[in-house]
């Protein structure tokens, strides 16, 4: 109470009479003051001192009060940083990142590769070429001092400095809620700050004119020196900037919500660039006949930004229809089965395409599971005239051996199609697309468009150049965009309604969420790297408001996704922490709306103590840890370029044990990695039987394209990788087994997924540490609740269950 009153009779103090050196206008001065108020009352639980040392500086040190130990106090952050330039290096420099193991252990230096997305770009597609606009918020403050210190509020999501209580659970985002609160720009504080599209300057530099037209209407809430400024950091989309204003006092904390990417192909395309676009086909050898496709055309009121209007170009194409339907056949991992859903999503979103399984009443619908079962052409001896699509779509792998010739075989019976002369477009979409490139239209020419991962958000746009009759390849570097386009017309400067790229949902009831990607790791076994491209992580408030409107369509459960999601942030300026979006998440998402959160992939490089505790202790946070070690032995790992050794990665398992003693701990373990020798080889099974993994994804090695590991001369034989793997399976089942024991006679909390696909009386779901249970029950009753199941049996990878007696 005596800490209350004090700091009240403070606050009080220090705005009613202004210091006699206080030169600010009185404007200035009572939104200072409204400042102070605000944030002085918001920390009353905090130390008195503290509170007097920030109404300190936030009331420009009145006068006997500007002792500099209280003001230093109040600056949680370095004040001597304005841009991200001298904080952050975009190349990696340390030891281990800039050596190379090669086959006999020995490390030879060389540079590392670009870690910034902008720095992986290529002459021909730099970033002034390819970023027109950028949508910003910002906050104005009095001061660097304050500067500082709302910064530090908001990277600890809207925790108070040096205190564990945070700021309030807001409406939108902790950014939007300081803005209202703090901000003296009285233009856009009410508003969240909100700034809107701004031209990038550099792009734009030889059209004054039109520049000084579109920027000139926020002008009064930002200067063009600070608009210059921000586009030189060269921004990405949840990026953070400090900088002064105009007047040299007051200072701008400018958030970048995102990136407005003009896709213009026939700009894309200069010498040197990976992207090709071929305007005029030829005729097909053999076949006679120029291949042709659909038209596409995006839906009203979606705009076709980017795509050049070339009328004679579509006067030399035949006549075909409009595109309908479409087929997609996709394999590989969770990240391109969330591509697949973005991808079905444009087509019926932007372009009103409607799957095939949906226009046959085809009951398996949805995402086909990998491109084995290859599809068949008409058969003339049946007599059935099967329906063909107006886009077949490959969503491609190439992490596993023999992907490529898959894609071939899945190919053949369409292409033949092509060759007849039906109008059919083909698109090759995913981690074969990005690895072959052009090679791919060289051995194909019936295939139209060749999309690397990064190009996904513009697959509305090419394909209406597809349409149009040309062929393209695109698989140059490119930025991340949540959107990809907005209407050149757009005169409010505001964000489309439907903000990101639309997706279409394979489940009702969990859903994939990606946060980051990309990977910037390089072992020497991994094709990642070089097929998707550098790490580029999704802003927090576009990932909240992503699982705001699934909370909003009634889902219980999302994914996170990320091939190495512990690198979240890491490429934001300033730089944030996977551990800090999981709390972020946590205390933003409605405490009755999504009720799982979980996440992959992991590695145990940049595996944070704090992403234990967020597992440990967040509510939402499943309890299960996804921990790839692929090897056991600390020279394989050496020469995988792994970063870590046997040692610090039990290290992490003995504190996860620790804090969350009931967690599942699942990996992937490679087997047969070019010179592991038998003694090697034990220490993997070694550490598995120090772990005793609740599921083990196990691999034999194959050797990938363009990867180091796939050129040494220390292959190990197939007969032996055969038998090591053989062995690693037989284990993890054992460990698989005396896991699912634990839960033997135990009630636990399952969300029912769907049916027990063999047998029809059950329904299946899953634990918080994703075991998969069946029991008996009704699908429509259950479907998305949250059941108390009573464990009966444990099997090697699932168990059986009974509805809790006390069960609602």
């Amino acid at each position: 109470l005596t800490h209350i009153t004090i700091t009240f009779t403070f606050t009080a103090s220090i705005t009613a009479s202004p210091s006699p050196t206080d030169d600010r206008p009185s404007k200035q001065r009572h939104t200072d003051d409204r400042v102070a108020i605000v944030l002085i009352h918001s920390m009353m639980k905090k130390s008195l001192l503290f509170s007097i040392a920030v109404g300190c500086v936030y009331t420009n040190n009145v006068e006997g009060w500007s002792s500099p130990h209280l003001a230093s106090l109040a600056t949680p952050l370095s004040t001597s940083t304005l841009t991200s330039t001298s904080l952050y290096s975009t190349f990696q420099t340390d030891e281990a990142a800039t050596s190379v193991a090669t086959s006999d252990g020995k490390k030879s230096k060389k540079k590392w590769f670009p870690i910034k997305p902008a720095d992986a770009l290529s002459p021909s597609n730099d970033y002034n070429s390819l970023v027109k606009s950028a949508y910003l918020r910002h906050i104005l403050v009095a001061s660097q001092e304050m500067a500082d210190l709302i910064m530090g509020v908001y990277l600890k999501g809207g925790s108070l400095p040096d205190n564990d209580e945070t700021y309030g659970q807001t409406d939108g985002d902790i950014f939007t809620r300081l803005a209202r609160d703090v901000s003296l720009c009285t233009d856009s504080r009410e508003d969240g700050g909100k700034i809107g599209w701004v031209d990038n300057p550099h792009s734009h530099e030889n059209d004054s004119d039109r520049l000084d037209k579109t920027n000139g209407v926020v002008y009064g809430l930002v200067s063009p020196e600070v608009i210059q400024t921000l586009f030189q950091e060269r921004v990405k989309g949840g990026d953070v900037i400090k900088l002064p204003a105009a007047d040299g006092d007051s200072w701008h904390i400018i958030r970048v919500d995102d990136l407005h990417i003009e896709l213009q192909p026939s700009s894309m395309v200069a010498a040197g660039s990976k992207n090709i676009i071929n305007k005029k086909r030829n005729k097909l050898k053999g076949s006679g006949y120029i291949p042709l496709s659909p038209i596409f055309q995006k839906v009203d009121g979606v705009n076709n930004n980017g795509i050049e209007n070339d009328d004679e170009q579509s006067k030399t194409i035949y006549s075909v229809p409009n595109a309908k339907s479409y087929k997609i056949l996709t394999s590989g991992c969770q990240m391109n089965v969330a591509d697949s859903e973005r991808i079905m999503g444009i087509l019926e979103g932007e372009l009103g395409l409607k799957s095939l399984e949906s226009l046959s009443e085809d009951k398996n619908g949805g995402v086909d599971p990998s491109l084995v079962a290859t599809p068949k052409t008409p058969s003339a001896k049946s007599g059935k005239k099967k329906p063909t699509p107006d886009i077949l779509l490959l969503n491609t792998c190439t992490i596993r051996d023999h992907a490529e010739q898959k894609v071939y075989d899945a190919l053949g019976p369409y292409t033949a199609l092509k060759r007849a002369g039906h109008p059919l477009a083909i698109v090759v979409a995913g981690c074969v697309a990005q690895q072959e490139g052009e090679a791919l239209l060289r051995r194909f020419p019936e295939v139209d468009l060749v999309l690397g991962p990064q190009y996904v958000p513009w697959l509305g746009e090419l394909l209406v150049e597809v349409g149009k009759g040309s062929q393209l390849c695109m698989t140059e570097s490119m930025i991340w965009s949540e959107k990809g386009g907005i209407s050149n017309s757009d005169s409010s400067r505001d964000k489309d309604g439907d903000w990101m790229v639309p997706i279409k949902r394979g489940h009702s009831t969990r859903a994939w969420v990606n946060v980051i990607y990309g990977c910037n790791e390089h072992c020497t076994y991994c094709v990642v790297p070089g097929v998707r491209g550098v790490e580029q992580s999704r802003s927090m408030d576009a990932i909240l408001q992503e699982c705001l409107q699934l909370a909003a369509s009634g889902y219980k459960e999302i994914t996170l996704l990320g091939q190495n999601i512990d690198a979240f942030g890491r490429d934001m300026t300033p730089k944030r922490t996977f551990a800090d979006l999981l709390n972020y998440l946590n205390d933003n998402l409605p405490p009755n709306a999504i009720s799982r959160i979980r996440y992959v992939t992991s590695h145990p490089r940049y595996f944070s103590e704090r992403v234990i505790d967020a597992v440990a202790n967040l509510d939402k946070v499943c309890e299960c840890f996804h921990m790839p070690f692929q090897a056991g032995d600390d020279q394989v790992l050496r020469d995988m370029r792994r970063g870590y050794s046997y040692d610090s990665y039990m290290n992490i398992i003995r504190k996860i044990r620790l804090k969350a003693p009931d967690a599942a701990i699942c990996g992937d373990v490679i087997v047969g990695f070019p010179g592991e020798s038998e003694e090697a080889f034990q220490r993997t099974l070694d550490l598995m039987e120090e772990v005793k993994f609740d599921n083990l994804n196990t691999f034999a090695y194959s050797p990938r394209p363009n990867t180091e590991a796939g050129v040494w001369d220390n292959q190990i034989p197939p007969d032996v990788q055969s038998d090591r793997l053989q062995r690693v399976q037989a284990l993890a089942a054992v460990h698989a087994l005396e896991r699912s024991k634990r839960y033997l006679g135990r009630v636990v909390e399952v969300l029912v997924e769907g049916r027990n696909p063999k047998n029809g009386d059950e329904v299946m779901g899953r634990t918080r540490q994703g075991r998969q249970v069946f029991f008996k029950g009704e699908l429509a009753d259950l479907d998305g609740e949250l059941v108390d199941v009573e464990i009966v049996e444990a099997r090697t990878w699932s168990l059986m269950g009974r509805i809790a007696d006390n069960a609602p």
